[in-house]
């Protein structure tokens, strides 16, 4: 995937541009960035350039985590209420 076509707004690119920037402040840019991306654009192509195009000059930078949590699966969810929840399973 093309840079134009991962950052089309550059966002990410200006994040790594901001000194004393914040993890947080990352993450909201992460997200105004995630809905920059247009719908059905294969978002982690898209993160993997910008990790590839970023990351690697700046592996310290709060954005860098930000990118690279962005690839990790998500936990599985469980099962945390409803009756079985409040009463138990042999209930």
């Amino acid at each position: 995937m093309e840079l134009a076509e991962a950052d089309p707004k550059g966002l990410v690119r200006e994040s790594y541009r901001i000194e004393g920037i914040t993890a947080g402040e990352c993450r909201s840019i992460f997200m105004d960035w995630a809905l920059s991306i247009p719908v059905g654009a294969p978002v982690p192509d898209a993160v993997r350039t910008l990790i590839a195009t970023y990351a690697t000059a700046h592996p310290d930078h709060p954005m860098t985590a930000v990118l690279r949590q962005a690839l990790t699966a998500p936990d599985v969810p469980r099962r945390r209420g409803g009756r079985t929840g409040r009463l138990g399973a042999g209930a």
